[in-house]
């Protein structure tokens, strides 16, 4: 197995920055301070355009928690539509029951909308009740990875876990660490998960360009980004194992 990296896209600059300091697979994202929705149909576009590594846009209608209605799960499949249509390579998903379970029936019907792509399990599972029942429902419904922190906040407290978990999956699905994942931790957690691909914001703020600015609205504006140095410190920790494309 090789090292893979992926980082979290939440604008057009931030996609074109990642791919260029090394990532292999972008996360595609609106709405960073909801922990990310699905992102438009324009943006979608124009990632796929400029982007040459795998695009995988996150479907998920809006924030908050992941038990969704009818008509929810209806904007999910059109929105899988959409991918498939503008050429992405897979997308990610996560829906659960009201007890914690994972929803597999609804995610079994995403995931065959969405075939041939490839399809991502996102952190609804750290909302999970069981995370072994839940790591084997999501392997029966066809998903290729799983991104986790392990139940807790961040991948570095839930890395115990983490490293149960590809125990367990021996093979069938990729675990993926995500959350808190940086140059200067990558390579612990993968020595102690056994995990061989990564997810990281490597998230940075860059600051508005305006001239004028309203003080009255009380307000600082800023845009997040990629931190490219962040990102090519990851790629170079990983190279240096021998394990990298």
């Amino acid at each position: 197995m090789k090292y893979t990296l992926e980082i979290i896209g939440f604008t057009i600059e931030s996609c074109m920055l990642a791919q260029s300091a090394g990532a292999h697979r972008i996360e595609l994202c609106d709405n960073p301070g909801e922990g990310g929705t699905t992102p438009s149909y324009g943006f979608i576009k124009a990632a796929r355009k400029i982007l040459k590594i795998e695009l995988y846009p996150i479907i998920r209608p809006r924030g908050g928690d992941f038990l969704y209605s009818e008509a929810e799960f209806e904007i999910m499949k059109s929105d899988i539509s959409i991918c498939k249509t503008l050429g992405c390579d897979g997308v990610v998903i996560g829906m659960l029951h009201m007890d914690g379970t994972v929803d597999a029936e609804r995610c079994l019907q995403l995931v065959d909308l969405a075939a041939p792509l490839g399809v991502t399990f996102h952190r609804a599972f750290d909302r999970a009740s069981d995370p072994f029942k839940a790591l084997e429902d999501i392997i029966s419904i066809g998903c290729r990875r799983i991104l986790t922190s392990g139940q807790k906040p961040t991948a570095p407290q839930g890395a115990d876990l983490i490293a149960a978990l590809v125990k367990q999956a021996a093979g069938r699905i990729s675990i993926m660490p995500g959350s808190g994942i940086r140059s200067d931790n990558i390579m612990a957690i993968a020595e102690k998960t056994g995990a061989v691909e990564f997810h990281s914001s490597a998230r940075t703020f860059i600051e508005s360009r305006m001239q004028y600015k309203n003080e009255l609205m009380c307000e600082r504006l800023q845009n997040v980004s990629s931190d490219t140095d962040e990102i090519a410190k990851m790629i170079t920790l990983l190279k240096e194992n021998n394990h990298l494309n």
